[in-house]
């Protein structure tokens, strides 16, 4: 099985498609977007807030946004893999269309979740990000309204998306959220939200799974990409996004998503 991990360019906007096969690992790291997928071939297993995620050929594999994951091949061997990667916006949006005006946050409740009717819904709407595929962007709206519509049958009962943690530490998470490219230090980001500097690292690897300069970093590399995705040149998007500079936002971007900047804006384009 060849080695490769491409974006496709997706009629709709607000939605990424990935395809992938590949052996290698995935850090820790988040998403700011809603994901599902399929496992086309071999064994996906990763780590999360929900527990430990292992998932074959033909299960659908789900993320929420901010939930700390990372990703890896079963005994080493390759897997394939297909994901689409929704804008929280877009997805709130087409839960409403499909409430006629009222929906609850989702939340997905399992991490790997067996469904074949929402399964091939994923197929059909992923089929027009593929060369060849329909284009015909009514057609994609559709797909897309019908999966999300499916994807309810994962919706986590009775409860909302994570509020966040105790009080401080989610202050200190929307304040690194609001503006993700400011310098912030350890220091001054503890004393405004009345920590210690102790309490703040303490808190946030309890909490969200990652120390404060790795959550910043994330959050770096997601505006980055929404920048890149909007037509931003690659130097232009890593210096808003508060990058050294664009060998800095390369190496980052690349070690989460397995492909440069570069080859993903010319996906987006």
């Amino acid at each position: 099985m060849s080695e490769r991990v491409l974006f496709h360019r997706f009629p709709q906007a607000g939605v990424d498609a990935m395809s992938a096969s590949t052996a290698r690992s995935y850090p820790r790291h988040t998403h700011d977007q809603y994901g599902i997928g399929v496992v086309d071939a071999g064994g996906h297993a990763s780590s999360s807030g929900r527990g430990p995620v292992e998932a074959g050929p033909g299960t659908l594999i789900f993320v929420n946004p901010g939930e700390v994951h990372d990703g890896r091949a079963i005994q080493g061997q390759s897997r394939s893999w297909r994901m689409l990667y929704i804008d929280p916006g877009l997805l709130g949006q087409t839960l409403a269309d499909i409430g006629d005006g009222a929906h609850a946050p989702l939340a997905f409740a399992a991490p790997v979740f067996a469904d074949e009717r929402l399964r091939q819904l994923f197929d059909g709407a992923f089929a027009h990000a593929l060369a060849g595929g329909p284009r015909d962007a009514m057609a994609c709206e559709a797909a897309i309204l019908h999966l999300v519509a499916g994807m309810q049958a994962n919706a986590a009962e009775g409860r909302k998306m994570p509020s966040g943690p105790v009080a401080a530490i989610r202050r200190a998470r929307e304040r690194i959220d609001d503006d993700p490219a400011s310098p912030l230090t350890l220091a001054g980001l503890a004393s405004e939200v009345g920590l210690s500097r102790y309490q703040l690292l303490r808190g946030f690897a309890r909490e969200l799974g990652l120390p404060p300069h790795a959550y910043i970093l994330q959050r770096r590399i997601a505006l980055a990409r929404r920048l890149i995705r909007d037509g931003h040149a690659l130097a232009e998007a890593a210096a808003i996004a508060g990058f050294f500079d664009q060998s800095h936002l390369t190496r980052c971007f690349t070690r989460q998503f397995g492909i440069t900047p570069s080859r993903y804006a010319a996906a987006a384009g």
